[in-house]
């Protein structure tokens, strides 16, 4: 573990931002689906349909650490038996709302203001997602003006590439102007996000076990140099630019 840390990279998902089931919010979304596709069955049975259809597509890309273009997603896996020209249009907007039907995503107690004063403190941040769409992130940074607190935003859905593939990494340290030496990354998911991030190199790697999820058990190649369980406790580990406080770190396995 390094501990001159000058960048901070993180995942979304489970990580910065947490799902929150609202059923008319979710059941807006899948029926919306449904008329897009011109499915022709009611909107849960085709969401159940479209599911099962995305499980195997979690297979593919989970082999080959490749994400497909939305166009593809929906021709080639999800919707295949419906109009090709009408899903075709619409894939980007069948994507988004896709997303919607498992529920809204907010971000994580404290997030906003925690990448803030990181900022604040000099450390430069980034964003590394296999968020599937290319249109929810920018959307979501715009709205909550976030932008300008994240030099780098890497999309699995833009560069067809997901975690722990390490060009994902590369390429959002070459947009943020990062070394890995240097950089932390900071994900919930130990196969993805903490593999990846030791393959490239990272000086520190941190994953989370927020309360309500599973105790993680990492291997020997998955171990994390820390756990948080607030997001607010980065702000514990970083200090200013240049420095982690060693003293403040919580190991996996321990207790916060």
């Amino acid at each position: 573990m390094n501990t001159d840390i000058r960048a901070i990279f993180f995942d979304l998902g489970g990580t910065f931002r947490i799902v929150h089931e609202d059923k008319s919010y979710s059941d807006n979304a899948k029926k919306r689906i449904a008329l897009l596709c011109e499915a022709g069955m009611d909107p849960d049975s085709f969401h159940q349909l479209i599911d099962a259809r995305y499980d195997r597509y979690r297979e593919w890309v989970l082999k080959h650490m490749c994400e497909a273009p939305e166009d593809i997603l929906w021709t080639r896996w999800l919707a295949p038996d419906y109009d090709q020209d009408r899903v075709t249009a619409a894939a980007g907007e069948l994507t988004y709302l896709y997303r919607q039907a498992k529920g809204e995503r907010l971000v994580v107690e404290g997030g906003v203001d925690t990448a803030k004063e990181l900022c604040a403190r000099g450390y430069t941040l980034g964003i590394i997602s296999d968020l599937v769409g290319t249109r929810e992130i920018d959307e979501w940074l715009d709205r909550d003006n976030l932008r300008p607190y994240f030099k780098a935003v890497q999309q699995s859905s833009v560069t067809l590439i997901r975690k722990p593939h390490p060009a994902i990494y590369y390429y959002a340290l070459r947009e943020a102007g990062a070394r890995a030496e240097t950089s932390a990354f900071i994900g919930d998911n130990l196969a993805r996000d903490i593999l990846g991030a030791k393959a490239v190199g990272f000086g520190m790697t941190i994953a989370v076990e927020y309360e309500g999820m599973p105790p993680l058990k990492p291997t020997d190649e998955t171990m994390p140099d820390a756990k948080i369980t607030a997001f607010r406790q980065l702000l514990d580990i970083f200090p200013s630019r240049g420095r982690v406080d060693t003293a403040r770190i919580l190991r996996v396995g321990e207790e916060a």
